[in-house]
């Protein structure tokens, strides 16, 4: 069986990246094939390295605002490596509909909420702020709209009443790890159908 290669972008430690690259063996239908950053200090990559995977850099600090020109070096490695999956694991940049389009119905990202709820930043301190009774994140397609596109997963909590953003977080953070991997497992063998964790 041919497996389907996966590029992980991140800019930071990259837990989720670690899950993900954890879960890429036996008969998972896909392969790790490079972890690039926009962050040549970012943890991950010492992470990514001792797990035998490809590692990149493209910072994106020279190009001062240029996010065109940011996003043609950052494309280079992803097809150089001939990846089938781009998947966003705390990647920190906003992406262009330019460079989201190339990989169209082949890009996921995991974001920390139940979305539509909660798009873009602090999405446990709004949860908490709005009284939620749960929360949780959604693993779901990207497309040139921020935190949008099909949703191909989702994991809860409860939100429990002595909680702060940082505990809150931290529960969400274990289901992640979780739902990303069953997300991409599923994805790679070509079934959309949303994954469902409790």
């Amino acid at each position: 069986m041919s497996h389907k290669k996966v590029a992980i972008l991140i800019s930071g430690g990259g837990s989720n990246m670690v899950s993900l690259l954890e879960s890429m063996t036996g008969d998972h239908p896909a392969r790790p094939c490079l972890v690039l950053s926009n962050n040549a200090d970012a943890g991950g990559l010492a992470k990514a390295a001792a797990a035998g995977v490809a590692t990149a850099v493209v910072d994106h600090r020279p190009f001062k605002g240029d996010r065109e020109a940011f996003e043609a070096e950052l494309v280079k490695p992803i097809f150089e490596t001939g990846a089938d999956i781009v998947c966003l694991a705390g990647f920190m940049r906003v992406l262009t509909a330019g460079f989201v389009s190339q990989f169209e119905e082949r890009m996921l990202n995991i974001h920390p909420s139940l979305l539509p709820k909660y798009k873009g930043l602090n999405t446990h301190a709004r949860a908490l702020e709005a009284g939620d009774a749960e929360h949780g994140c959604t693993v779901h397609e990207v497309t040139p709209l921020l935190d949008d596109g099909p949703i191909l997963g989702q994991a809860r909590v409860p939100v429990l009443a002595a909680d702060t953003p940082d505990t809150l977080a931290a529960r969400v953070l274990v289901q992640e790890h979780a739902l990303y991997p069953a997300v991409l497992r599923r994805f790679a063998s070509g079934d959309k159908t949303p994954v469902q964790l409790p």
